[in-house]
């Protein structure tokens, strides 16, 4: 068992990176003054977010990881204006060069323009169709709105429509929110629990439960949403959600949702027990890995030693290793050209191409 594992593809799908152009805006604007996370992306963590060749390799290969799906770090573009679409795509272009680059390593993530929503749907199906992308993360709000806002409907729509899943990846909540809930600390605890302690995550599960309630998954029923953190803490919550379905007049239990159109992924961390949960609500199929690079980075073959001891039979174990994201991103979720699990296996493009990995 321990070789099957040890030789098993494992693509890490919530690996972030950052660029300086990108960083260079948020100074711009200030950003750092209200959201206390743009202050993480410094020192090392800067180092390793800014890098996407040989010292990134390196450490994917310490710790086990065959392929990182790059995604663009939070808060991503979300508070930059009409000046973000061109930002978007220069970056989209950039990320595409690195894939191009590397082919068997990497994959990506569409960075979307998402305050100019017509503008973003229209740059993630360039990035679908002709740059080859995975689909799209999204970081909670756009501005004041929330995701399920009629304005933020065309990107939600475009990633129906191509087939391609969108991650909720966490970010701060309101300046409202952090002084009513996460103060009167230090400075430092406040941004501590504001974010990677508690806040993030509660915004993050709080704004899938909005497309939920908000009747999007009954207007799109293919949208595929992805939530990191073993849910978000949503799917620890699954039994008292259900009660909403008394009042919530959509078109499913809310139960339903969650095993229809909800994977869930580790972001790094490793506790069978979260992901027995996580399995018992969604479904074995429905569960993805991923590392929360640089975050979450922990040297010695950790991925590796999750893998082999997460409590998932051989063929469950695979469909969390990878399998499960290449039916994700097939193109249209429900073919995928299928190998024996190992590294040298055969994948779909988001195109419905087979191309060797």
């Amino acid at each position: 068992m321990v070789k099957a594992v040890e030789n098993m593809k494992l693509i890490g799908i919530e690996e972030h990176f950052l660029t300086t152009q990108v960083r260079d805006a948020w100074d711009a604007i200030g950003l750092g003054a209200n959201d206390p996370s743009v202050a993480f992306h410094s020192g090392a963590i800067e180092g390793r977010l800014l890098d996407l060749a040989d010292e990134r390799l390196a450490l994917m290969d310490e710790t086990g990881l065959d392929v990182q799906v790059l995604s663009l770090t939070t808060p991503a573009l979300h508070d930059l204006g009409p000046d973000s679409v061109d930002l978007a795509r220069r970056t989209n272009d950039a990320l595409a060069t690195v894939v191009a680059r590397y082919p068997t390593r990497f994959q990506a993530m569409a960075v979307l323009p998402v305050t100019v929503p017509e503008a973003a749907a229209r740059e993630l199906e360039r990035c679908v169709t002709a740059l080859g992308f995975k689909g799209t993360v999204l970081c909670g709000k756009v501005g004041g709105r929330h995701l399920d806002d009629p304005t933020v409907a065309p990107i939600l729509e475009c990633a129906a429509e191509m087939g391609v899943p969108i991650m909720i990846h966490p970010r701060v909540p309101d300046p409202a929110v952090r002084a009513a809930y996460y103060s009167g600390f230090t400075p430092e605890v406040d941004a501590a629990f504001a974010t990677f302690g508690l806040g993030w995550h509660y915004d993050a599960g709080v704004q899938f439960l909005r497309l939920v309630l908000a009747g999007v998954f009954d207007r799109l029923p293919g949208l595929q949403v992805i939530l990191g953190h073993w849910g978000e803490l949503v799917l620890f919550y699954a039994e008292r959600m259900a009660a909403m379905d008394r009042v919530s007049k959509l078109d499913q239990p809310i139960a339903n949702y969650l095993r229809q159109n909800l994977y869930v992924t580790a972001s790094g961390m490793f506790l069978p027990h979260y992901l027995a949960r996580a399995a018992a609500v969604v479904g074995v199929n429905r569960l993805l890995f991923s590392t929360d690079f640089p975050y979450q980075y922990r040297p010695g073959r950790e991925a590796r030693r999750f893998l082999e001891n997460c409590g998932l039979d051989a063929q469950e174990r695979a469909g969390f290793a990878w399998e499960n994201w290449a039916r994700l991103t097939s193109g249209n979720g429900r073919d995928v050209c299928r190998s024996e699990g190992d590294r040298s296996g055969i994948e779909r493009t988001n195109r419905g191409a087979c191309v060797e990995q």
